[in-house]
């Protein structure tokens, strides 16, 4: 290689490393990227999945809530029945999770919303109707994981447990994250009929 040609071939060179080092960080910087949105992806307030009829109900403890969430999903276009109580007085939560399940069992509402206390005592009275997949949540990873794996109908919350913002933020993932089905269509199946269950291999 002759003198004059030599600085221009290590200018050239110079470059394409240059060029390729760009491109590498670019892609590593991309393939980052999507990797932080798969492992903290949240779907905001202002996301909206299509319209619904979605039944919601409460005891007193959860009757601020239960408004507080009714009145948001309103906003967002849902056709919302308030399945009570009207009030703050005393009454017993398996009368509430009993009467949405018939209403989400019978086809009456696409989804359920539930609060109560701590949100277990009336989703285990949901949950007592076969027709009804009720996910006691208070973090929006479990209520994506509810509807996406297990094809959750009913959502409940425990208001002495968690705030209106954290209920709403879970109550978005909810309804607008989809059932995955495939492997987890036979293992949702098994949930409604439990005496098909086979004992494992």
């Amino acid at each position: 290689m002759t003198r004059e040609l030599q600085p221009k071939v290590e200018i050239i060179a110079g470059f394409c490393n240059n060029a390729a080092r760009r491109q590498w960080h670019s892609r590593a910087e991309l393939l980052e990227r999507r990797h932080t949105t798969r492992l903290v992806r949240k779907h905001p307030l202002s996301s909206r999945p299509d319209p619904q009829i979605i039944a919601i109900a409460s005891d007193h403890a959860g009757f601020d809530m239960k408004v507080a969430l009714a009145e948001w999903m309103r906003t967002q276009g849902h056709d919302v029945q308030d399945l009570g109580p009207d009030n703050t007085l005393s009454v017993d939560y398996p009368d509430y999770g009993y009467r949405l399940a018939a209403v989400i069992a019978s086809g009456g509402a696409r989804f359920g919303v539930l609060v109560c206390g701590s949100g277990i005592g009336i989703s285990i009275a949901a949950n007592r109707n076969p027709g009804v997949r009720c996910a006691q949540v208070s973090e929006n990873l479990s209520a994506r994981l509810a509807r996406s794996h297990n094809d959750a109908n009913v959502i409940a919350f425990g208001a002495r447990l968690i705030g209106p913002d954290q209920a709403r933020d879970c109550l978005a993932a909810f309804l607008a994250e989809p059932f995955l089905g495939d492997r987890h269509t036979a293992r949702v199946d098994k949930l409604g009929a439990p005496h098909l269950a086979k004992e494992p291999a």
